[in-house]
């Protein structure tokens, strides 16, 4: 095994899991996307070899875990290929997916070919403001493709991103994702990086908006106990101290992009000041061990005031490296979410712009056009 460089390199454990980004195609155009403004090309992603050898290199690391995305992974041809080497090599395998192009007849081989469980984005309850959310008319794509799953008996996680157009009805959200036969339902509040910082005006919900969903979270829970798992992400701007986000960095996972770039963690492509790790030029367990950006916000030696004396850094970790870095410039920064952050008045002046915006909120950027929220 490799070892990492410096002082805690012998706490460095073997990755849990690996998203494979198999391509940035996607018929979707979520406001809130975390893609990047240049999308890797069709031309440019890795081929089906490549990507089996990754799936090979991240097993021999200590991977457990597959997680099949995009983009839409369902615009790769050879998705069931890779599915039958993923589950080959005794991986378990999750298709992260929006559902369109998810037909019971997909759904089938995808079982058959290795396919373990199925993790479906929802934009929302309501079909209207699901369609304009995602920038095309697809929730009733959705609903067939949640079916398609289920009905070859595949596991089945309903995730929603929560922003100000949807978070009204999370309850309505949970009762649906029961509906559709979900055994996990993930509702996590936005995350302010790539297109979500550029649409934060639209995409914060107000503080009344968290209380009222909290609440009918909480009713949701009581209305299916003993039913799917319901986990509830809150808005961390409105948080006292920010979440471990990955669970620390390159601590559990690591994620692979379509072209072949080696990244901390999805988002990672935002700090400018990091090197880029590729696969195609470094073993993948190299990356993960030896790399300057894999080891450089690792463990809590890196930290600087207040993060070094917190007693909490060892488990929020300083919180995203990325927020801090696309808030402040600089990655080393202590999360502006912490009320310890000498940035936190970054946070607040959002949130008195939000306030003082009024009740409609501007429009949304969206990658291939601007359309006013609902």
């Amino acid at each position: 095994m490799l070892e990492a460089a410096g002082p805690e390199a012998a706490a460095v454990p073997a990755p849990f899991g690996l998203l494979a980004e198999l391509t940035h195609r996607c018929p979707l155009h979520c406001p809130y996307c975390s893609n990047p403004l240049e999308l890797t090309a069709r031309k440019d992603e890795l081929t089906t070899d490549q990507w089996r050898d990754v799936f090979s290199q991240a097993r021999a690391l200590g991977v457990v875990q597959l997680h099949l995305s995009g983009g839409e992974p369902l615009a790769r041809p050879d998705l069931p290929e890779l599915a039958a080497h993923a589950r080959a090599l005794d991986a378990y395998v999750n298709l992260v997916t929006s559902g369109v192009g998810l037909t019971a007849e997909r759904a089938d081989l995808l079982a058959r070919s290795g396919v373990d469980h199925v993790q479906l984005s929802l934009q929302d309850a309501e079909p209207a403001v699901a369609d304009h959310v995602a920038g095309a008319r697809v929730h009733a794509l959705k609903l067939a493709a949640a079916k398609a799953a289920t009905d070859v008996g595949l596991p089945l996680t309903v995730n929603v991103v929560l922003h100000r157009a949807n978070i009204d009805r999370a309850g309505e959200i949970v009762d649906l994702a029961v509906d559709l036969g979900a055994d996990r339902i993930e509702l996590a509040n936005t995350q302010y990086y790539g297109w979500g910082l550029r649409n934060r005006e639209a995409l914060l919900p107000t503080p009344d908006q968290l209380v009222a969903a909290k609440a009918a979270v909480a009713r949701a829970r009581a209305r299916h106990t003993g039913g799917p798992e319901i986990v509830h992400v809150v808005a961390d701007y409105y948080a006292d101290r920010p979440k471990p986000c990955m669970d620390g960095w390159a601590r559990r996972q690591l994620t692979v992009t379509p072209a072949g770039d080696v990244l901390p963690c999805p988002a990672a492509s935002v700090i400018r000041t990091l090197p880029v790790e590729s696969v195609l030029r470094r073993p993948l367990a190299e990356i993960w061990y030896a790399s300057e950006s894999f080891n450089a916000y690792r463990g809590t030696e890196w930290m600087a005031d207040p993060c070094r004396s917190c007693p909490q850094r060892h488990t929020d970790f300083g919180g995203c490296r990325c927020q801090a870095y696309q808030l402040t410039g600089d990655a080393a920064a202590t999360d502006p979410v912490c009320s310890l952050s000498p940035h936190r008045p970054l946070v607040d002046a959002a949130l008195a712009a939000l306030a003082a915006a009024g009740p409609q909120p501007p429009a949304y950027v969206m990658r291939t056009h601007t359309v006013a929220t609902p």
